[in-house]
């Protein structure tokens, strides 16, 4: 998160680092064989959010309605700015820097957990990073006097979840990460980054990143303690699952009405079957020799028809055609003259 003690709206302005972003997150997609859903939709909603394109920019409230300030959502009961702020940035660089930490984060963690779970995770992460922080900076101003970051902090940004989720991605791991030159544990390289930050980068909220720390801590505590398939990710499964419904079905009666109508000739036999069997897969025509499909009765070639089992076991073949010798054997000049009356040839 970036703090400030201002105010600025407006669209975001580029200056060239968003476009190689973007080049930079289609060449990590194009060489993936699963492409996560959920991590490129987060990068498109925070892009879309700072560009504020066309009509987007009389839809979307301006950065000084959803300012995360924590009095104004405890006095004024503002969810816009509880849940929005973490979506809005300050500048280009502020974007790009987040967006390429979730772009690493993101690819591992959903390729790892699935894209339902992933989802899951962040939907959680959001309001408990913000929850966090919200409770962190009453208790400064209530039990220390402190009401700086209470009343007079504003901050927006996606970096308190993006620690949550290093928290949660490092929480299993033994070995060692580089943070900013130095080798530290990977399971405590957000607080390491957390003191490096606030030391050497200005303007930066350090609450937001705490509450981000603590919410990825609370988080993993929530679900080992938990038996049983995750709440949210059941219901955002479910979700899914409804709203996909209608592109299902439809899928179906396609693929259904495409096997109705493909083939040449007679598909599946359109007159009654009783008191004849037929054997399964390819069947080979007695007069040519032609290898037909299972569903056709009648040759392709020839238009001879498909021979067929009798109760006493041998077999006959049933004739199409008037002109057709009783035995069911074709000369090869009347064979020709077959093909070229039924192709055109």
């Amino acid at each position: 998160m970036s703090r400030n003690d201002g105010s600025s709206g407006g669209r975001g302005i580029t200056r060239g680092m968003i476009p190689l972003l973007a080049l930079h997150a289609v060449n990590e997609y194009y060489r993936l064989p699963i492409k996560p859903p959920v991590t490129a939709g987060l990068l498109v909603a925070n892009t879309l959010i700072y560009l504020r394109p066309g009509v987007l920019h009389t839809l979307l409230p301006s950065i000084d309605q959803v300012w995360f300030n924590p009095r104004l959502i405890i006095r004024d009961r503002d969810l816009k700015r509880f849940f929005l702020s973490a979506f809005y940035h300050m500048g280009e660089s502020h974007l790009v820097f987040n967006m390429m930490s979730l772009l690493w984060k993101g690819i591992q963690m959903e390729t790892s957990m699935g894209s339902v779970e992933f989802a899951s995770m962040i939907a959680a992460l959001v309001p408990m990073s913000q929850g966090i922080t919200v409770l962190l900076a009453k208790s400064l101003s209530l039990f220390f006097d402190y009401e700086k970051a209470f009343k007079y902090e504003y901050s927006v940004g996606f970096s308190g979840v993006l620690f949550a989720m290093k928290v949660v991605l490092n929480s299993q791991s033994d070995n060692y990460t580089n943070v900013y030159g130095l080798m530290v544990p990977a399971r405590h390289a957000a607080w390491a980054e957390l003191i490096l930050i606030q030391m050497f980068v200005p303007n930066v909220s350090f609450l937001g990143h705490l509450g981000g720390i603590l919410a990825g801590i609370l988080y993993l505590r929530l679900k080992g303690s938990y038996q049983g398939p995750d709440p949210l990710t059941t219901v955002i499964r479910g979700a899914i699952g409804i709203l996909s419904w209608p592109l299902k079905f439809a899928r179906n009666w396609f693929r259904l009405r495409r096997r109705r109508i493909s083939g040449r000739g007679r598909v599946g036999g359109g007159g009654s079957r009783t008191g004849r069997s037929f054997t399964s897969g390819p069947w080979i025509c007695p007069a040519c020799t032609y290898e037909n499909s299972d569903r056709l009765n009648v040759c392709e070639m020839c238009s001879t028809g498909r021979a067929e089992n009798d109760s006493n076991g041998s077999t006959s073949s049933t004739q199409s055609s008037p002109t057709r010798s009783r035995s069911g054997n074709l000369s090869l000049e009347e064979l020709r003259l077959r093909r070229i009356e039924r192709f055109g040839r």
